[in-house]
This record gives C-alpha cells, structure tokens and sequence, in this order.
C-alpha cells in the first residue's frame, strides 16, 4: 500500500507542479508569464500578472508537497483549490478532456482528496518527521476548505462580462 500511494503521489504532485511551472516559465511547454498572464485574462480573470503568479506558485508548491508527502492535508487542500478553478474555467466545455472539458482537473482533484484521506503513507516526509496520521478532521477540513476556496477564488477574480458593442478597459 505504501509503495501505491508513493506512486500515486509522485505522478499526481509532479504533474500537478508541472502545470504551475507552465504558467510562469518557459519550462515543459509553457508560454512564460507573460503567457500565463495572458491566458488567466482570456479565461475571465482579473489581477493579470499577479493572479498568474500565485496560480502558478500554489501549484508547484502543492504539487511538490503532494510528491514527498510533506504537510500532506495543506497540500491536498493547495491541489484541490487550483485543480478546482481550473474545472470552473473548463466547466462550460462539457466534462471530456477532448473536449477541453473538466475530466483531468477532476480527477486531480479527487485524486488529492483521496491522498488527504488516506495520508502520504510510510514512504513521505509526513511519516519521517512524525506528522503522520493525521486527524481525519484534519483531512475532512482540507476537502472542504480546498474547493471551497477555488471557487472562492473563481468568483472574487472573476471580470465582469464586456457589455454588447463596449470594450474593456
């Protein structure tokens, strides 16, 4: 079991960082900053160039906590707030991910709840450093508190829609 939720961390929490360093860099495909900026403010964001850097900073830092399994609830919860507003943007596109749908931030979603219920495991730095297990409160919190805030977020950052014929400014 300990070796499955190592796996199972390491793939989640590494892709999970991944995304964010697309967000703010040139690395694995992505655009830059400049790019990510872009992309919050075709998604409907406001906050541009700020809103890009803490998406991106909460998911490399989610998603790297997730992979050791280091305050592994906190994490989830980072993971579960970001993947949850990314479903938000994709939400109008159906749920298959061929179809630009939700389908794979769901699933990260999920995916970080079930590691905030079951814990990092034996192989994590949780369990080296004695934090492991942690309350089911605890867990049950994370899974509240995470998508709660990502739609939160979504709303709070969310522009107003552009008036029929107006522009935006």
């Amino acid at each position: 079991m300990d070796t499955g939720l190592l796996v199972l961390r390491l793939v989640a929490g590494l892709l999970i960082a991944g995304h964010g360093v697309q967000k703010v860099s040139f690395r694995l495909g992505g655009n830059g900053l400049a790019g990510g900026t872009e992309e919050f403010r075709h998604d409907g964001f406001r906050g541009g160039r700020l809103t890009a850097l803490a998406a991106g900073a909460s998911q490399v830092g989610a998603g790297l906590f997730l992979a050791a399994g280091l305050l592994t609830p906190a994490a989830a919860m980072a993971a579960m707030g970001v993947m949850t507003v990314a479903s938000t943007v994709k939400w109008h596109n159906g749920l298959w991910v061929q179809n630009d749908g939700y389908e794979y931030p769901l699933v990260l979603v999920v995916v970080s709840a079930v590691l905030a219920l079951t814990g990092p495991g034996r192989l994590s730095a949780d369990h080296v450093l004695g934090l492991a297990p942690w309350p089911l409160w605890v867990s049950v919190a994370a899974i509240a508190i995470g998508p709660t805030g990502g739609l939160l977020t979504r709303v709070f950052l969310r522009r107003p829609p552009v008036p029929a014929g107006g522009s935006r400014r």
